[in-house]
């Protein structure tokens, strides 16, 4: 299998007797690609094509780069079927996610900063009879964006378009369990009319990543990854005073009350922790449920997870998939066997699943726990995989002081019929994206990112131009100088 290159400068940049590694189908074993580890060299090369580029970028009318975010968001729904089948073979994750989600939020994030181009501007301030002021948004030059597993186009697009439309180039390095639709998100951008430069991938393990994080001709890093991870990358940019947005991981807490439509809670409670087969990091794998519905509760969710459909992810009807890697999927049941092991009640799930076309694949059965206690560490470290903890509370209080008391603070939902009871939780919840009566949805529209160990900036709305811009003040004098 020839090994595929980075893509720098519009064009694939083959490095001859690079390193290589391989991109395995998490459902069958299969090999699915070969490719280049970018090397300093490769690295020197994008960020020499990414600067230049990013000039005349940067004189562009804000509107022409919104027109070719628009155009990529079109080439992007025309390919909806081709990129969804890909990013399944990819990740592991059912068609019916990926047809659905993926390529979609990708296309609607495109959309959503293309219309937002004319509206990049500073503001004027009156400062009396002599002066005047104004400021300018202007952009930082070339942004590395590093990329996570589990989402890899939607990523790539919550990173790029806000960059790119502020005047930015990018250099993009995915993750490399899943590096193929990058790969073709940088042909559909050049396709769309993106000059050559400003959207260049480079792939490889975590020393292509360090290279990125250290280069001195790179203005800003978005890493969306751990928070091992990020803590690394933080550290490493603070050498040199990079700008560092950081969408990290986290231990969200559902809060169930007792006045909560149960269905609902119940639908809410899977899709935040089965969908994707638990590999996200919003998921609200803490489910605090009050103790008058706790057994209603847990006897109807368990019967829905145990009717879901584990297989072939290119199957429409399957509704979980495989994890990422073997590596990963060995790391859930030993998550799972702790659980157990401390005393936590298996109520349903806890097995990989072998069976059939599923035996060369990472299938682990969605599985939830009863009878948890905080200091569980199925109650305190990020899974990343199927498996909710369900655990009982008396009141309100209680409930939102338990559900901040991990180091994370990425998300949080409550669900209850009384507005004034969720406006009042959602106040105490240490959590940058919340949810009353719902879990996971993600518009363009909205901030998404977290608090404490979850990270810092946001991804996606107006603010996140503020990421990616710098802001000049001038001032104007309207009398002359008045010397000593």
């Amino acid at each position: 299998m020839i090994p595929r290159p980075s893509f720098i400068a519009g064009q694939d940049r083959s490095a001859p007797g690079a390193a290589t590694f391989e991109d395995v189908n998490p459902a069958t074993g299969a090999v699915l690609a070969t490719l280049d580890i970018a090397d300093a060299a490769a690295i020197d090369a994008a960020v020499i094509a990414a600067s230049h580029a990013q000039h005349a970028w940067a004189a562009t009318p804000a509107a022409e780069r919104g027109r070719i975010l628009l155009r990529t968001a079109r080439l992007l729904r025309d390919n909806l079927d081709r990129l969804a089948r890909l990013e399944s073979q990819d990740t592991g994750r059912p068609i019916s996610e990926t047809l659905a989600v993926d390529v979609i939020s990708g296309a609607e994030c495109l959309e959503y900063f293309g219309g937002l181009a004319g509206t990049i501007a500073g503001e004027a301030i009156d400062l009396g009879p002599t002066a005047f002021g104004y400021t300018r948004r202007e952009p930082i030059g070339v942004v590395a964006a590093i990329g996570a597993w589990n989402y890899p186009l939607q990523i790539a697009c919550w990173k790029a378009a806000p960059a790119l439309v502020c005047g930015n180039a990018v250099i993009f390095k995915p993750a490399p369990q899943t590096p193929l639709t990058a790969l073709e998100l940088a042909r559909i951008f050049q396709q769309a009319g993106l000059p050559d430069g400003l959207f260049n991938v480079v792939n490889g393990l975590g020393e292509t990543g360090r290279l990125l994080v250290e280069h001195p001709g790179i203005g800003k890093i978005s890493l969306t990854g751990s928070v091992a991870t990020g803590k690394a990358v933080a550290a490493l940019a603070a050498a040199s005073l990079k700008r560092v947005t950081l969408e990290l991981g986290g231990k969200s807490p559902i809060i169930i009350c007792d006045d909560a439509d149960i269905d609902s809670a119940v639908n809410a409670a899977m899709l935040g922790n089965f969908y994707s087969a638990g590999e996200i990091c919003s998921n609200g794998t803490r489910v605090f449920v009050h103790r008058s519905i706790h057994d209603r509760f847990l006897a109807a969710l368990v019967e829905k997870t145990r009717s879901l459909v584990i297989g072939d992810p290119l199957d429409p009807a399957t509704q979980i998939g495989a994890l990422i890697s073997p590596e990963h999927m060995n790391k859930v049941l030993t998550h799972i066997e702790a659980g157990k092991a401390a005393g936590a009640r298996l109520v349903t799930g806890g097995q990989r699943r072998t069976t059939g076309s599923l035996a060369h694949g990472n299938f682990v059965e969605p599985t939830i726990f009863a009878d948890c206690t905080d200091t569980m560490s199925i109650a305190q470290e990020e899974i990343f995989g199927p498996v909710m903890a369900v655990f009982a509370f008396e009141t309100d209080a209680e409930a939102t002081a338990r559900a901040n008391a991990t180091p994370y603070g990425l998300s949080a939902a409550v669900f209850t019929t009384t507005l004034a009871r969720a406006h009042t939780m959602i106040a105490l919840l240490k959590a940058g994206t919340c949810w009353i009566n719902q879990y996971n949805i993600t518009p363009v529209e909205l901030p998404f990112g977290g608090m404490k160990q979850s990270g810092y900036g946001r991804e996606n709305s107006r603010t996140a131009l503020d990421a990616y811009t710098e802001t000049k003040s001038v001032y104007v004098a309207l009398t002359p100088v008045v010397g000593f």
